[in-house]
């Protein structure tokens, strides 16, 4: 209970943070990552709903004062005391700071709705730091799979798979088998992104297991293109994706 409790909070850390902890495993990051971005969007909303009240009451107040006392001009009227304030207000830099993080959750939203868990930006760039400083010499072929990119282009991808599927019905997978004379290929086309399914992930499929060879996008229906080559044998492994469809595939024949 208490890894669903610190979920959320767990997922605006990088992916390195994320998969150096113990327990990476137990945790459902698609729904934790759901919940931190609506939350800090609706948080970010809040903050700045009370910073413009605070704000802009505060400069109003103290500018109709000082017109009262006489150290203004008088001809400036009210509604320009009040277009001022609202002009300092939404140039002030706190006021983009908090913009800044109610734009980050909507894509953090976004982002698990397709299962790319995305952290803050802030701490993105502090591991990204201590990675170049303290790290430079420490490969992580796992983290560079898939951090290969920088975080601003992972929210951009994240962004573009939300709205390439957004209507998009979802259909069931079409699996298509090639074989020749020494080797058998599966061919699989769905209409939702398969989350982890990088090259070259080795994946089950009922009794047999493959190499994710290529994954490709397309137009149709199915965009997301998963092209496997079979292995002679396979030795299950928590690495080890399964592929097991809700619904029957179609299978289809080329």
């Amino acid at each position: 209970m208490l890894i669903y409790v610190l979920g959320p909070f767990l997922s605006l850390l990088p992916a390195r943070w994320r998969k150096a902890l113990p327990f990476s495993q137990a945790v459902p990051w698609r729904s934790a990552a759901i919940l931190s971005g609506l939350a800090e969007s609706v948080i970010a909303l809040v903050a700045l709903m009370c910073w413009y009240s605070y704000s802009v009451s505060t400069w109003v107040s103290r500018a109709l004062d000082l017109a009262l006392n006489g150290k203004t001009d008088p001809r400036i009227s009210d509604h320009a005391v009040g277009f001022a304030a609202l002009l300092v207000w939404s140039t002030h830099p706190l006021t983009w700071g908090i913009v800044f993080f109610g734009i980050e959750g909507m894509v953090r939203l976004c982002g698990a709705f397709t299962d790319t868990v995305l952290g803050v930006f802030p701490l993105y760039l502090v591991e990204k730091f201590y990675s170049k400083i303290f790290r430079s010499g420490e490969p992580d072929p796992q983290y560079d799979l898939k951090f290969s990119q920088s975080h601003v282009t992972s929210y951009v991808g994240a962004l573009r798979d939300k709205v390439a599927t957004a209507k998009l019905s979802q259909v069931p997978d079409e699996l298509c088998v090639a074989k020749n004379d020494s080797e058998e290929f599966l061919e699989i086309r769905a209409s939702r992104a398969k989350p982890d399914w990088t090259p070259p992930r080795v994946v089950r499929y009922e009794d047999r297991y493959y190499r994710l060879e290529e994954s490709s996008r397309s137009s149709g229906p199915r965009p997301f293109v998963y092209k496997l080559r079979r292995l002679a044998a396979g030795v299950p492994g928590r690495s080890v994706l399964i592929y097991s469809p809700a619904e029957e595939p179609v299978k289809a024949i080329r």
